[in-house]
């Protein structure tokens, strides 16, 4: 995996490949991190490495990712790094949602760039909302659905859920 995680894109050099970038750039120019998770994110003591599985077209990506980009810059103690889904097989299938590819994936590594957990692809609230109703919408409604939930969220739930599986004591 240390290796899988080096040769992963820094968030900016992601956006640098982007093709749809509106909105991964808009989304990142917004994100803002909690003040009291930043403080929680700042006492962390040992080095974890996010290692995240997306695509440039995925929805839930450039509305999650931006905001766990704006958390690893501003947090010393943590490390970003992304990875294409369609290029690594062998990691999606190892993180499959209820039998699907669905991204992204973000996989928490150690100091010693060992897997301990993962979460994806999107937050549990707006998970359980598509399962309950948007996933028997048509195609078209789905996302509008989708981005409303997360532009009134702002990236906190998914900030809390991906914090909260890093096992350290702060």
């Amino acid at each position: 995996m240390r290796d899988r995680f080096i040769l992963g894109a820094t968030f900016e050099d992601f956006l640098e490949e982007v093709r749809s970038l509106h909105p991964w750039r808009g989304i990142y120019n917004r994100a803002r991190v909690p003040d009291d998770l930043l403080r929680r994110a700042k006492e962390i003591d040992s080095t974890w490495h996010l290692l995240v599985l997306t695509e440039d077209w995925c929805g839930d990506g450039a509305n999650s990712v931006p905001y766990l980009a704006k958390l690893a810059e501003a947090t010393p103690s943590l490390e970003l790094r992304l990875l294409s889904r369609d290029e690594n097989p062998d990691l999606m299938d190892a993180h499959l949602t209820e039998g699907t590819r669905s991204i992204p994936v973000v996989m928490i590594l150690d100091e010693g760039f060992r897997e301990v957990a993962w979460w994806g692809p999107r937050p549990a609230p707006l998970q359980a909302l598509f399962l309950r109703e948007v996933k028997t919408l048509p195609k078209e409604e789905r996302y509008p659905r989708l981005r409303a939930w997360y532009a009134q969220d702002r990236g906190r739930t998914t900030l809390e859920e991906v914090f909260s599986r890093i096992p350290v004591s702060v």
